[in-house]
């Protein structure tokens, strides 16, 4: 009967070795592994001359990324990312007749990561609802024509219609989103006539460096 032999590898990380002589140095094995021999069934075991003194070591792990996704890239299955003007204006005109709320973030905003898990959920309960999220570092041109100023910023369009509502909001004014689902998601003819978009596409390129937006 063929036995299966195992060999077992340990990194150690030693802080210091203490010969006898105060002249003669030795070196780990390579990479610093100390391999144990196979199984058997008494424990291995390691022999210092008297004169040797093997101070305490650590074990050192290496813990690798999980490839877990940032907290941005999170999305509930009606959220969509916006990388460009044109696939701004083509996401509005597609939506037809449903609400669309456009989240206006940054990466680096802790305003904006405070309340996304809020907004994830939201968006999960209204399946009705469009939710669009621009990254402004990704969109400056398009969030100046906008008039995004700080962030988080939020518009809410119905389709390709118009803008009716926009304003800035944070995680302790949360409700301010809800009201707002509850004022705008209604039936088209019961909340009035849209604001329009804004002249998105007559962004002039010779246009001053813009500022950075403020987090609320």
């Amino acid at each position: 009967m063929a036995h299966t032999h195992i060999r077992l590898q340990f990194q150690f990380q030693f802080q210091s070795l203490r010969l006898s002589s105060p002249s003669f140095f030795t070196t780990l094995p390579p990479n610093n592994l100390l391999s144990l021999p196979p199984y058997s069934s008494s424990p291995p075991h390691f022999t210092l001359s008297k004169h040797q003194h093997l101070l305490p070591f650590k074990v050192c792990a290496t813990i690798s990324e999980t490839g877990q996704p940032k907290w941005w890239e999170k999305n509930a299955p009606n959220m969509i990312d916006i990388h460009s003007t044109q696939e701004f204006l083509n996401a509005l005109s597609q939506a037809g007749d449903r609400l669309v709320i456009v989240d206006f973030y940054g990466t680096w905003c802790a305003s904006c990561r405070g309340l996304y898990p809020k907004l994830c959920r939201t968006a999960e309960e209204h399946p009705e609802i469009l939710f669009l999220k621009v990254n402004f570092d990704e969109n400056k041109p398009m969030c100046k024509s906008l008039n995004v100023k700080v962030l988080p910023y939020f518009h809410f369009y119905r389709g390709a219609e118009g803008q009716l509502e926009s304003f800035s909001c944070s995680l302790a004014k949360f409700q301010k989103i809800k009201d707002a689902i509850k004022t705008h998601n209604t039936a088209r003819c019961s909340i009035g006539p849209p604001k329009g978009i804004g002249d998105l596409l007559l962004e002039p390129s010779s246009a001053p460096k813009d500022k950075p937006p403020e987090s609320v």
